[in-house]
């Protein structure tokens, strides 16, 4: 086999179970885990610390290009951890609305591309199969119905701001980021036309993280071959 990197994308919405399968594959592979989405929410979490208006996309990007980040199982920037101060919902918009800025998107995909070119990686976002890593040699969408997504991340003990909050409370601010996802004008969240489409509702997540396996074994047996 090639020494280059394998590059696993794994996308999809919140609750679709993106972070839950990408942990279990790194794991299996002992390959690097990267939450991207976690930046976005770190970048958002600095910017609000500092006062930042976060309607200021260039002072935001600034941010960004500045920051110290530490992506594995703990969350760093700047030597601040932020793994539990960043699943908000103050957090959950403010990301949001960063993660619509061309200039912090620019930043970060470089960043996150060059966590590729440092060794494989199962990286998981939105944007990772379409824009970050189109030549990805695995790429999986994992998707869910707003039902059973929103009964997911209302369950989720590490999600701050499901405690406490109805399905119905949590389904309406999933609605929201789903809306600003997908009509962003860059890296837009959409299916990649090569992705392996996986619909996760109802399914044990055993079984999810099973075929998302072989579908990644599947890949790495042809690329071998090749």
């Amino acid at each position: 086999m090639s020494s280059r990197p394998v590059i696993i994308a794994i996308d999809g919405p919140s609750g679709a179970g993106k972070g839950t399968v990408a942990r279990a594959l790194a794991s299996h592979l002992s390959f690097r885990h990267v939450d991207t989405g976690a930046m976005y929410r770190a970048v958002a979490w600095k910017a609000l610390h500092d006062g930042l208006d976060l309607s200021n996309a260039a002072a935001i990007a600034a941010v960004a290009a500045a920051a110290r980040f530490e992506v594995n199982s703990r969350i760093v920037i700047d030597d601040a951890d932020v793994t539990a101060v960043i699943r908000t919902g103050e957090i959950d918009g403010a990301a949001a609305i960063v993660a619509r800025h061309p200039e912090v998107r620019r930043v970060l995909v470089e960043r996150q591309r060059a966590y590729g070119r440092e060794g494989s990686v199962v990286m998981e976002g939105r944007d990772i199969g379409t824009v970050v890593f189109p030549e990805a040699d695995v790429k999986i969408y994992l998707d869910a119905t707003p039902e059973e997504r929103a009964r997911r991340r209302a369950g989720d003990q590490a999600h701050a701001a499901s405690r406490g909050g109805g399905v119905d409370s949590v389904a309406a601010a999933l609605e929201a980021r789903d809306r600003s996802d997908r009509t962003r004008t860059v890296s837009p969240l959409t299916v990649a036309t090569d992705a392996t489409y996986v619909d996760t509702t109802g399914v044990p997540i055993a079984d999810v993280v099973a075929r998302v396996l072989a579908a990644v074994e599947d890949a790495l047996a042809r690329r071998q071959r090749g």
